[in-house]
């Protein structure tokens, strides 16, 4: 490897490098990351393998890459040119593509990807949930190796640092990136470029530049894939905010549960300084940077800013009063820049490509595309990333192909703990920063967690205090006592143990704990909880009033009882309940044992006529 000395040398390595890695070239890309989990690693050998035994080992790359989007189909294999992409594959099916579509450019018939309508699709430019996003943020991901760093060169890499350091003074970058309309992707949507403005102007040196990659929200993992699958862009961004608020040190803080990531963003680094992109006089332009991993501990509390700060310092992380703001006030008492791995990332293309062609993406108000982490009963779960705008119908349905078949579709908990819980009627909102708010949630980081008739909305917000209950630093008494008898209350109310004025104690709670805790994390603790109230009340009511839990959930407010005249004797139910609790002759109708029965519900999703009902 080679140091980079000008922005005429690395132009050309950049065209050396397009030629040489030329996506027109044969390719079988396999997910190595989150598809690991789903025997990636056997399906890699298996290629190699057979690879080898046709006599293409050196004729045709194997791209080892980060996420392509749909976890629901790990492992996932794409092969280029012709944009043909297969789900779940197994190493069986290894020689088969080979044969067919690695040396012919044809599909496999059987390993279609069928859609809801029962239409089987190969390519990309047909499969519903490719076709239908716009990805600028995600644009490397599922197409390069992470570890290479000649991959991102290829694909136009460090070409917005390079035109920022020879073309661009600090206050040009900040007034491109404000005329961008880019919002932090990791929170309440704040200017990007106005954060950066603050921290220029303010006084005092050294300055810093952080990226949060502290993602802890239940189901959501797209920073941690950003980190996996394109590192190169975020180190870029960073290198770009760092020269534009005058900072020459910058610090990626990830948590260490993330090894895939961390591992990716130790070795972007160490490449970006072997090649003086880091360091001292990059690109020969007398401008210095370096950035360094901070790994955390998993605190979700370190997501805020000024928690993560005293992370850094080798502090207990909890957050601190502000004013004043990191951008005076910062790490080691010096301004600082924080920006959210997905926010970073978007800088490199808004330079490279212009504001103009930025800002034409999105709404009025909310411009970009937006990275959804697409979890819960949802067909396609994965990394999803669309213009900002877009529905919550075209993103669970059109794209998630929607809820599984039996089931209706009921809300989405968009934003994490921190955000709210919308429901079916909220199907047509547009996702932005406005319209999110108005309908009492928070866009967040950008975990969607899709939810059908099953979900209990009143231990839906259970679960969701409990972890910010669990995950609350404890420094102010309305986040550290107020969640706590919130979670009290509604463990009482799914306990069947719910009194009169439970309900209305739970939203003077929930109004005097966002007014009075310190920071972020307590002052939307209780969305979750105000959502559910305000559209689904009745629910609160018929735990209370009816000891009744109208989802079928909640274990202490229901029963399960065998039809008699529809149990056919067959035995199934008897012989997987786990307790013993089903007794019954063959052939005649079964009864269950109330006193044994621990509402596993085993026994109605084993019943094959209808036989079992929760009540």
């Amino acid at each position: 490897m080679k140091k980079i000395n000008t922005n005429e040398e690395l132009h050309a390595l950049q065209v050396k490098l397009a030629k040489k890695h030329d996506p027109e070239k044969a390719r079988v890309l396999i997910c190595m990351t989150g598809c690991k989990a789903m025997g990636a690693d056997n399906l890699l050998a298996a290629f190699k393998k057979e690879m080898k035994k046709a006599g293409l080992k050196d004729k045709i790359e194997i791209v080892e890459t980060g996420c392509h989007g749909c976890c629901a189909g790990a492992p996932v294999v794409a092969i280029e040119p012709a944009g043909i992409i297969y789900h779940s594959v197994s190493p069986d099916s290894v020689p088969e593509i080979i044969e067919e579509t690695v040396k012919k450019g044809k599909p496999v018939d059987k390993l279609g990807i069928e859609t809801s309508e029962g239409e089987k699709f190969h390519h990309r430019n047909e499969i519903p949930f490719y076709k239908q996003q716009k990805k600028i943020v995600l644009r490397n991901c599922g197409k390069i190796d992470p570890t290479n760093w000649e991959h991102y060169l290829s694909r136009d890499g460090y070409a917005a640092l390079a035109k920022v350091l020879s073309e661009m003074k600090p206050e040009n970058v900040i007034d491109e990136v404000l005329k961008s309309g880019l919002r932090g992707r990791g929170g309440a949507g704040f200017p990007t470029g106005k954060k950066w403005q603050f921290a220029r102007n303010a006084k005092g040196s050294p300055k810093y530049v952080i990226c949060n990659a502290d993602e802890g929200d239940p189901g959501a993992f797209m920073d941690r894939s950003i980190l996996e699958g394109d590192p190169h862009s975020v180190i870029e961004g960073m290198i770009i905010g760092g020269y534009a608020i005058g900072a020459d040190k910058g610090f990626v803080y990830v948590r260490a549960e993330y090894p895939i990531a961390v591992r990716h963003a130790y070795n972007a680094l160490s490449q970006a300084r072997e090649l003086g992109l880091l360091g001292d006089n990059i690109l020969g332009s007398g401008f210095n940077f370096d950035i360094e991993v901070r790994e955390g501990a998993g605190a979700f509390v370190c997501g805020e800013e000024t928690a993560l700060i005293a992370s850094i310092e080798g502090k207990r992380g909890m957050p601190r009063p502000r004013p004043p703001f990191p951008a005076v006030r910062g790490l080691f008492g010096k301004p600082t820049n924080i920006n959210n791995v997905e926010t970073w990332a978007n800088v490199p293309i808004i330079i490279h490509k212009g504001s103009d062609w930025y800002s034409a993406i999105g709404t009025e108000t909310s411009k970009g595309t937006k990275i959804f982490a697409l979890a819960g009963k949802v067909n396609n779960t994965g990394l999803v990333e669309v213009p900002m705008g877009t529905t919550i119908r075209q993103i669970v349905f059109d794209i998630g192909a929607g809820v599984p078949e039996g089931a209706e579709f009921k809300a989405v908990q968009i934003g994490g703990p921190s955000g709210g819980c919308l429901p079916a009627e909220y199907l047509d909102l547009p996702v932005d920063y406005e319209s999110v708010t108005k309908a009492g949630a928070i866009m967040g980081s950008g975990g969607l967690i899709v939810m059908d008739d099953t979900t209990c909305m009143v231990d839906l917000a259970r679960y969701f205090l409990e972890f910010v209950q669990d995950e609350s630093c404890g420094k102010c008494t309305p986040c550290r006592v107020g969640t706590k008898r919130m979670l009290e209350i509604l463990e009482n109310i799914t306990r069947g143990k719910g009194q009169e004025g439970d309900v209305e104690m739970l939203e003077e709670l929930a109004v005097s704990i966002k007014d009075a805790s310190l920071c972020g994390l307590g002052q939307t603790a209780p969305n979750p909880v105000l959502t559910t109230l305000r559209y689904f009340r009745d629910e609160y009511e018929a735990h209370v009033h009816d000891k009744r839990c109208p989802a079928g959930t909640c274990r202490a407010l229901i029963s399960y009882t065998i039809d008699a005249e529809l149990c056919k004797g067959c035995g199934a139910c008897l012989k997987a309940c786990p307790q013993d609790a089903i007794s019954g002759e063959k052939k005649k109708p079964h009864v269950i044992d109330r006193d044994k029965c621990v509402k596993c519900g085993i026994c109605k999703n084993t019943c094959k006529f209808d036989a079992i009902s929760v009540k």
